[in-house]
C-alpha cells in the first residue's frame, strides 16, 4: 500500500497576523502576483495543492501552483463575532470570556466554532485523506494546522503550538498517522 504523504503549510503574513487580530478575509501582506508559482520547484514531482477557501490561502497555494483544489475542510476557524478583533483589545474588554476559550477547547464565547469543532472537522478531513495516496500539499491556516497535529499526536497541547506563516509540517499515513520531521539534507554535520 502506497502512503499518503501530507504537508501541511501555513498561508503567508497578513496584515492581521503582524497585528495580533482574530483574521478576516484579508490578502497575504506579499506581492504574491509577481511570485505567482514561484515556489513551485520546492516539492519533488507534482504533488495535488489543496487550499482553504480564503483569499490569503489561495494566495498562497497559488505561489505553488495553478491547478488548486478549494477544500472547505481547510478553512480558518470561525471566530464570529471576534473576527477582525485585536487580541490585546479583548484582554482588556473580556479578559474572563477569552481566558475561558483558551481554556476550554468546547468554550465558543464568540458565537462561532469552538477548538474542538475546529478538531472534529479536521479529523474527519483526515480520515478522507487516509485513501488517497501521493502526495498532497495543503495551504491552510494556523489554527487548522495546529488541529492537525492534536489529533494526529492525540494530544491536548494545542495552545502549546505555534504556526509561523509559510512554515510547513508533515504528516504520512500508513496504517496509521505520523508526524514526519525533515532533516536539512546536510550529512555529518553535527
Amino acid at each position: 500500500m502506497q502512503a499518503t504523504r501530507l504537508t501541511l503549510m501555513c498561508h503567508a503574513r497578513t496584515v492581521a497576523q503582524k497585528l495580533a487580530r482574530f483574521p478576516t478575509d484579508e490578502p497575504v501582506e506579499m506581492d504574491w502576483q509577481s511570485a505567482q508559482g514561484s515556489l513551485r520547484s520546492r516539492f519533488k514531482g507534482k504533488p495535488r495543492l489543496f487550499s482553504g477557501p480564503e483569499r490569503r490561502a489561495r494566495q498562497t497555494a497559488g505561489l505553488f501552483g495553478s491547478d488548486v483544489e478549494i477544500v472547505e475542510a481547510l478553512r480558518d476557524c470561525d471566530f464570529g463575532r471576534w473576527n477582525g478583533a485585536q487580541i490585546d483589545d479583548l484582554q482588556k474588554s473580556e479578559p474572563q470570556t477569552l481566558q475561558a476559550w483558551l481554556d476550554d477547547p468546547h468554550s465558543a464565547p464568540h458565537g462561532g466554532e469552538s477548538v474542538a469543532q475546529l478538531g472534529e472537522r479536521v479529523a474527519a478531513w483526515l480520515k478522507t485523506l487516509e485513501a488517497t495516496p501521493g502526495h498532497i500539499v495543503a495551504i491552510t491556516h494556523p489554527f487548522v494546522i495546529r488541529a492537525a497535529l492534536t489529533q494526529v499526536l492525540q494530544s491536548p497541547s494545542f495552545n502549546l503550538i505555534d504556526v509561523e506563516p509559510l512554515s510547513a509540517i508533515e504528516l504520512r499515513f500508513n496504517g496509521c498517522w505520523r508526524l514526519r520531521l525533515s532533516g536539512t539534507g546536510v550529512e555529518g554535520a553535527c
